[in-house]
C-alpha cells in the first residue's frame, strides 16, 4: 500500500538534495569505459540531467552530486549546468565510499533538515501526481527516519530481480524474508540527518541506514504510480529508449 499523507496543508519538497553519481557502472560497459554511467544519454539527455530536471521542477533549490569514477567529467558537467548560479555542488570522493558514507561526507552541504537523495542512474516518469511531491506529502518528522520510493516489481520495466521490501497498511517497511518481495526500492528517498549519526567506518551502503531505521520502526515507503525503468546494461538502455518513445507517442496521441 502507499503511505497516506501525514500532514495537512501545502506540501513542500525539501529544498536540498543529493544525487549519487560515484558508482563504477561496471554492468554498463563498454559505454562506461570512457564516461561515468550518470552521463550516459537516454533519448538524447543524460541520466544525471534527467534526475536534476525532476529535482528542480519539484522546487529543490540546491543539489549536491557526488563523484568518484571519472570525477572530472561529473565536475565539468555540473559546472556547465550550474553556470555560476551557485546552486549545484560536487562532493568528490578520493576513495570509493559507497552510498552511505558518500551521503555522510556530504552532510555539511545538505543542511540540518530532511533532504532528498536520488540515484544518479535512476529513470522514472511521474504518475498522476509528481513523484517527489508524493514523497514529501508522506514525510512525518516525528516518526520517520527514511522514506523510500518503491515500485511494484511486476510493473518495473526491464527488471527481473526479486524485489526488496514488503509494506504494511501504515506504510512501514520491512525486508522480504524467505522469498520474492512485491516492491523494489526505486532509487529515490527522503532522509533525516539523524539517520547518519553513530555510523560504521567507511565504506558502507545506505542499506545499513535502512536496516537500522527498519529495526526502530522508522522506515517508511511510498509506492510509485508512474513508470519506472531498470537501466543496468547497454541492452536495458536500448529497451528503455524504445519504451520511452512508445510512451511519449501514446501520450501525444491522447493529449491534443
Amino acid at each position: 500500500m502507499t503511505a497516506a499523507p501525514r500532514h495537512g496543508g501545502a506540501v513542500h519538497v525539501p529544498r536540498r538534495a543529493m544525487v549519487l553519481a560515484a558508482g563504477l557502472g561496471l554492468r554498463m560497459r563498454p559505454l562506461t569505459e570512457t564516461r561515468p554511467k550518470p552521463l550516459i544519454e537516454v533519448a538524447g539527455r543524460s541520466l544525471l540531467d534527467r534526475v536534476m530536471d525532476q529535482l528542480e521542477a519539484a522546487g529543490v533549490e540546491e543539489i549536491v552530486v557526488n563523484a568518484h569514477y571519472l570525477a572530472e567529467q561529473i565536475q565539468a558537467h555540473v559546472a556547465a549546468r550550474d553556470a555560476g548560479r551557485g546552486k549545484l555542488a560536487v562532493s568528490v570522493e578520493r576513495d570509493r565510499l559507497e552510498t552511505g558514507a558518500g551521503v555522510a561526507m556530504a552532510l555539511p552541504l545538505l543542511g540540518k533538515g530532511p533532504f532528498v537523495v536520488v540515484n544518479g542512474d535512476v529513470l522514472w516518469l511521474d504518475g498522476p501526481r509528481p513523484t517527489l511531491e508524493c514523497l514529501a506529502a508522506a514525510w512525518d518528522e516525528t516518526c520517520t527516519d527514511a522514506l523510500l520510493l518503491l515500485h511494484p516489481t511486476a510493473t518495473a520495466f526491464g527488471y527481473d530481480g526479486d524485489g526488496d521490501f514488503v509494506i504494511d497498511e501504515d506504510g512501514r517497511l520491512q525486508r522480504s524474508r524467505g522469498g520474492p518481495a512485491p516492491y523494489l526500492f526505486a532509487g529515490v528517498q527522503i532522509l533525516s540527518p539523524r539517520t547518519l549519526t553513530d555510523l560504521p567506518d567507511p565504506p558502507f551502503s545506505l542499506n545499513w541506514v535502512y536496516d537500522r531505521a527498519a529495526a526502530a520502526g522508522r522506515l517508511y515507503g511510498v509506492v510509485h504510480t508512474g513508470s519506472w525503468f531498470h537501466v543496468g546494461t547497454p541492452r536495458d538502455l536500448a529497451l528503455a529508449e524504445a519504451e520511452l518513445a512508445r510512451l511519449t507517442s501514446t501520450l501525444s496521441a491522447v493529449v491534443p
